[in-house]
């Protein structure tokens, strides 16, 4: 396996963790807050959310593009694009899920949420899966 590949499957394992903990603990305990609290706790989730995503994510791609420049190999083809679709997964239904739910707590917007947010999980799972076949 080469440096690159090495950056990027600990981006990527990196990733999984903290999908695993954001689906598993952080959003279950989001979505339990009472209606009359919601605005404040999802505020607080926000602020403290915020630049562990921006290093997770940053991490990705910046190790990315260092596999891309490199010449990635099969499996890191695989993980790049299960990486794009947990950035696609973000950007187009999570972000403006909260996006909507700082304004108000909404069951439906959670259920989106929730649901972009294991797209997010399965693909993080699916990319360290792949980079563990880069030999």
């Amino acid at each position: 396996m080469e440096l690159a590949e090495i950056a990027l499957l600990t981006a990527a394992a990196v990733h999984l963790g903290f999908q695993v903990t954001v689906t598993g603990v952080v959003y279950p305990a989001l979505a339990r807050v009472p209606p009359d609290q919601w605005g404040p706790a999802h505020r607080a989730h926000t602020q403290a959310i915020t630049p562990v995503v921006v290093v997770v994510y940053g991490s990705l791609v910046v190790t990315g593009g260092w596999v891309l420049w490199s010449g990635p190999r099969v499996g890191a083809w695989v993980a790049l694009a299960a990486t794009a679709v947990a950035l696609l997964a973000t950007a187009l239904a999570a972000a403006p899920a909260h996006g909507r739910l700082a304004g108000g707590r909404d069951p439906l917007v959670l259920r989106r949420l929730l649901r972009a947010d294991l797209v997010r999980t399965l693909a993080a799972a699916v990319a360290v899966a792949a980079l563990m076949t880069v030999r």
